[in-house]
């Protein structure tokens, strides 16, 4: 028989009280606590307490004073625990080690109150911001302006230009588009209709002045007549006499390159030319298409076997290889190279407006291309510095904008097949160029 707290027997089934019938000790019958679903619960049962204090007594020594032989329970003590010698198994509340977590000095049941999270200052904030804009802004645009610098490619020498004249106000860029072929492989010869010619000449030739009253591109055809006069060879340094022969302008270029051809113009024209800016057939093709085009609006449609050239009317988009033809043709117009240098001006002036776009401006996977394409392929004098680079551009961009006027320079007449300036015009034109007025002569 098992005994029952207070010393009690466990009552019999026979004796009528709450014992549990044999039946259901044997089947698993009906039985709260033992995963019964009966209706009526078990009789209650009380469970030993576990002493976490001192040991019980000894047999033979006194039993608590509360009989039974049921030890005495914990109580609660003011609210602050409970009495020594008992543990309910409960924790107080209190985190050790964390000032902030229940029952700490500032959670809950603490005396403290949370601490204040500061409000954050934007002003600060801002004004770092700025100063990681700025000089991120910065080291960008010094790494780019040296990158830039790095490509130009500066070898030409006009102190070897003899007997030049005075500088007048603004100033005065020779842009030259040559017919090299440098870097180009035998595909890209065929596909751009360039041939395979040895040497340089001279395609194009331009002067563009800058001033306070506008810019002006003149075109110098390249079939313009002139003499070559007196000038110092820019390779063997002698200097060799003028000639009395009438040849074509862009004879000077193939004779002696660069020096000469200047020599050629300031000689004939009487106007200081400042800086000098040339570009190939290659680089010129790079720069269009890493723009992504250029579009234009033609008024007529021409083909011509020579440059390649296959034109529609209309609005259009040349790519690299179209622009190259565009600028190139002359044996489909009957004005020849006159109508030739038009259409040049018009596409450059197309194109700079295309790269100053903020499509173009403003994203680098666009910008970068279209910088380094250009400046790999540009040839300029040893005093040209990419300030006088970027003002060259704006003028030219200038131009399309209504900022200024493009021409071809006055035309006279011809004789054996070389165009003739008008004299008294051009000096009209040079005087104005001179002292940056505006300029009130037409050209062809």
């Amino acid at each position: 028989m098992n005994d029952w707290p207070g010393g009690t027997s466990r009552p019999s089934e026979s004796e009528g009280g709450g014992g549990w019938p044999d039946d259901n000790r044997s089947n698993g019958g009906n039985r709260y606590g033992r995963g019964s679903a009966g209706a009526q619960p078990e009789s209650a049962r009380v469970m030993r307490q576990v002493r976490r204090g001192p040991a019980a007594p000894a047999p033979g020594q006194d039993a608590p004073p509360y009989g039974g032989g049921v030890p005495r329970q914990p109580s609660y003590v003011d609210g602050q625990g409970y009495d020594n010698g008992y543990d309910n198994g409960y924790n107080t509340g209190q985190v050790y080690g964390n000032p902030n977590g229940p029952g700490g000095p500032q959670g809950p049941g603490g005396g403290g109150a949370y601490p204040q999270r500061p409000a954050p200052n934007w002003r600060r904030r801002i004004k770092w911001t700025a100063i990681t804009l700025v000089t991120a802004l910065v080291v960008v645009s010094v790494g780019t302006y040296f990158w830039a610098d790095s490509k130009l490619h500066r070898d030409v020498d006009l102190s070897k230009v003899i007997d030049r004249p005075e500088t007048g106000e603004g100033t005065n860029y020779l842009i030259v588009g040559s017919d090299s072929r440098a870097g180009l492989t035998s595909e890209d010869k065929k596909k751009l209709h360039t041939g395979s010619a040895e040497g340089k000449r001279t395609d194009s030739m331009m002067i563009l002045h800058t001033g306070s009253n506008g810019s002006t591109l003149l075109s110098l055809p390249r079939d313009s007549d002139v003499v070559i006069p007196t000038f110092k060879g820019s390779e063997s340094g002698k200097t060799y006499p003028a000639s009395s022969q009438h040849v074509k302008l862009n004879a000077a270029y193939a004779k002696d390159g660069p020096t000469l051809l200047v020599r050629t113009i300031e000689a004939k024209t009487g106007l200081h030319i400042d800086h000098y800016v040339e570009i190939g057939f290659a680089g010129f093709a790079g720069i269009v298409d890493a723009v992504g085009g250029v579009e234009m609006n033609l008024d007529q449609g021409f083909k011509d076997k020579y440059s390649g050239a296959d034109f529609k009317a209309g609005k259009q988009t040349l790519n690299g290889e179209q622009a190259l033809a565009f600028v190139r043709t002359r044996h489909a117009f009957a004005a020849s190279d006159l109508q030739r240098t038009k259409n040049q001006q018009k596409f450059l002036a197309a194109l700079a407006h295309q790269v100053a776009t903020p499509s173009t401006v403003l994203n680098p996977f666009k910008l970068y291309p279209t910088m380094g394409a250009g400046l790999d392929s540009l040839v300029v004098d040893k005093d040209m510095s990419l300030w006088d680079l970027a003002d060259m551009f704006w003028a030219m961009k200038g131009v399309t904008g209504g900022d200024g006027k493009s021409m071809n320079m006055p035309i006279s007449g011809s004789s054996g097949g070389n165009l003739v300036w008008d004299e008294a015009k051009m000096k009209t034109l040079v005087n104005e160029l001179k002292n940056d007025q505006t300029v009130t002569v037409s050209g062809n």
